[in-house]
């Protein structure tokens, strides 16, 4: 397994619509490796490929993965959500390719995905709470939209500033 490089916004590979996986090979099942070991690495709970530069529908996640000794990773091939309920729930989302800043964001608060596994076996799961917010985030990041883009343009805009400052300091070696 390797560690990946995380994206930082704003880099246009965030922001672009993710292909579809044909196939399951070798070079697929080494990048979820890769993903879910950059992902605790991080720390965080969720992962997406285009977030490692990697434009394909493809996210990691296991939002147990603090509770002691019982991790769920999960890896989600061509995920699609198939239902969400009209209940909202809100809770302060971050993202590894936004770091150290969070804000309150209203999704569903349940939500029925369907993808495929590592197996090629197609799956469904109904996911709620963090789960559901988890995988809704996930995928937005396949459809090249951030959690901030949810937000209000001026609050979208400061944190895009502030991400533009922590990628100059990072290459001058300041951060």
């Amino acid at each position: 397994m390797t560690l990946r490089s995380i994206l930082i916004h704003p880099d246009p590979r965030l922001k672009k619509l993710c292909d579809p996986i044909a196939e399951i090979d070798v070079t697929i099942r080494k990048l979820a490796d890769d993903m879910l070991e950059s992902m605790y690495d991080a720390p965080g709970i969720g992962l997406a490929a285009p977030q490692v530069g990697i434009t394909r529908r493809m996210f990691v996640m296991d939002c147990d993965k603090d509770k002691a000794g019982n991790p769920q990773p999960m890896v989600l091939i061509n995920p699609e959500v198939t239902w969400v309920s009209p209940e909202k729930n809100t809770y302060e989302e971050g993202c590894l390719s936004i770091p150290e800043t969070f804000a309150d964001v209203t999704r569903p608060a349940q939500a029925r995905v369907r993808w495929m596994a590592l197996d090629g076996s197609i799956k469904e799961e109904q996911f709620d709470g963090l789960w559901a917010t988890c995988a809704q985030h996930e995928i937005d990041h396949l459809n090249g939209k951030l959690f901030i883009d949810h937000l209000g343009p001026l609050k979208r805009q400061l944190i895009t500033r502030k991400m533009e400052k922590l990628k100059r300091d990072k290459a001058r070696g300041l951060a």
